[in-house]
């Protein structure tokens, strides 16, 4: 039962992993930061991302161990292993809340949803996150049927572990707790407490660093409607199937993310992968669903109904294992960037510089006009820029300069260093050409009538 999902996990996991060889900027601030020496490592989570800092420690421990093996491999490995260890956990849960057909059918329907597909090939920890979850979770049922202190510290212990990978995790306690029978809410609300006391410090740390979020806007249609049709769907579920799998799954899938829907209209929070977490419950309640529908008198609608739902997921799975698929390709901006006929470059905004941390050979030549400190001798993620009057001076002083961009239409920062980029390029410089890649404009400057 728990075998099956996993090695479909692991296959849907490994299917496609190196996507061609390209990496989008979250990843690359990944392997950018797990590459670092540890002091510089650490000394840049007191000050930046914190939040992710436990999965950038493990991520240095393997590539300290991984000698020649594909960089890709070792960044991407750890989240393939991950969704599968979730995919068996599911299948756990399935099994004790509704049989083992309904946690085969849950563990299986876990490892094929899109959003776990994606994320199951990323170097980031949201797969971790899953799996943590899930074994939490687990481990909550056994608590709540022996009642013992040490089941109950076995909870809490994975849960805070989970949430030390990503605070958002603690969103899913009190998921647990509305699910607990009211016998056993006394102990899950203490061990809430416990949990939620252990992760204050990065809690307080990582608020510090608010200004790393400050790029996420309030919550888009999309986003809306993909949260409400999803809990329509799982609603749906919850009604056919009933019992225990209804009363455990539906405030997993609904409430982590509805309390962060909820904080966003404080403070703008929302990322559907914060709570991926969710679709634990999603898996569990579409598992018991199915097995209802193949236990019953319509089972030719339950096999029709997974036949077509394989299908339907078929071109987003291919199409996850492209580059197309991430917000840009890091490895095709290097590429262009290294083509570029020019003796500077300049990174508009600036946090764009992720995307040559992974192959500085691509700026090998090139003066960053407005880089200070590196962002490993700076300690920060993409290091920092001199004064606007100090960057005007330089790009003034260059002849031919490489600009890397967002793509056209996207909102720009407002800062005065970024104003001064646009500005003196807008009025000093003509555009020789431009080259489009997925995320990213590469162009490159001269003065007028020096393309």
């Amino acid at each position: 039962m728990v075998l099956g999902p996993v090695v479909l996990g692991l296959v849907v996991g490994l299917w496609g992993l190196r996507r061609g060889g390209s990496l989008w900027r979250d990843e690359a601030v990944t392997y950018d930061m797990a590459r670092r020496p540890l002091p510089d490592l650490v000394g840049t989570l007191a000050h930046a991302d914190a939040v992710h800092g436990l999965y950038y420690l493990v991520l240095h421990a393997l590539f300290r161990i991984s000698g020649d093996l594909d960089p890709l491999l070792v960044l991407r490995l750890p989240s393939v292993l991950a969704a599968a260890a979730a995919g068996g956990f599911v299948a756990l849960l399935g099994h004790r809340l509704a049989g083992p057909r309904a946690g085969l059918l849950a563990g299986t329907v876990f490892v094929l949803l899109p959003p776990v597909q994606r994320y199951a090939q990323e170097g980031r920890g949201y797969a971790l996150v899953c799996a943590l979850v899930a074994w939490a979770s687990y481990l909550l049922l056994g608590a709540v049927r022996s009642g013992s202190r040490r089941a109950w510290a076995g909870y809490g212990a994975v849960l805070l572990t989970a949430c030390l990978v990503h605070e958002f995790a603690v969103l899913a306690a009190p998921a647990h707790l509305v699910a607990l029978p009211r016998r056993a809410r006394r102990a899950g609300l203490a061990v809430t407490v416990v949990v939620a006391a252990g992760l204050a410090p990065l809690a307080v740390l990582s608020a510090g660093q608010s200004e790393q979020v400050a790029w996420i806007g309030g919550p888009g249609a999309g986003a809306l409607l993909g949260f409400a049709g999803v809990s329509v769907l799982g609603a749906g579920c919850a009604v056919l199937v009933k019992g225990p799998s209804a009363r455990f799954a539906l405030p997993l899938l609904v409430l982590p993310a509805l309390l962060l829907l909820v904080l966003s209209l404080i403070k703008p929070l929302y990322v559907d992968r914060y709570v991926l977490y969710g679709h634990l419950g999603t898996a569990l309640l579409l598992g018991a669903a199915l097995d209802r529908l193949l236990r019953g008198r319509v089972r030719g609608l339950g096999v029709a109904a997974a036949g077509a739902a394989v299908i339907a997921l078929l071109p987003a799975t291919l199409h996850l294992r492209t580059p197309e698929s991430r917000t840009d390709d890091v490895t095709a901006i290097a590429t262009a960037i290294r083509a570029a006929d020019a003796d500077a470059i300049v990174f508009m905004p600036s946090r764009r510089r992720v995307w040559t941390l992974t192959d500085p050979s691509s700026v090998h030549g090139l003066r960053d006009l407005a880089l200070k400190d590196s962002p490993s001798a700076s300690r920060t993620l993409y290091g920092t820029e001199l004064p606007a009057p100090e960057i005007r001076a330089r790009l003034l002083a260059a002849g031919r300069v490489v600009s890397v961009r967002d793509p056209a239409g996207q909102p720009v920062d407002l800062t005065a260093q970024e104003s001064t980029k646009r500005q003196v390029l807008g009025r000093y410089f003509v555009e020789c050409g431009t080259r489009s890649v997925q995320g990213a404009r590469v162009t490159v400057h001269a003065r007028p009538g020096r393309c």
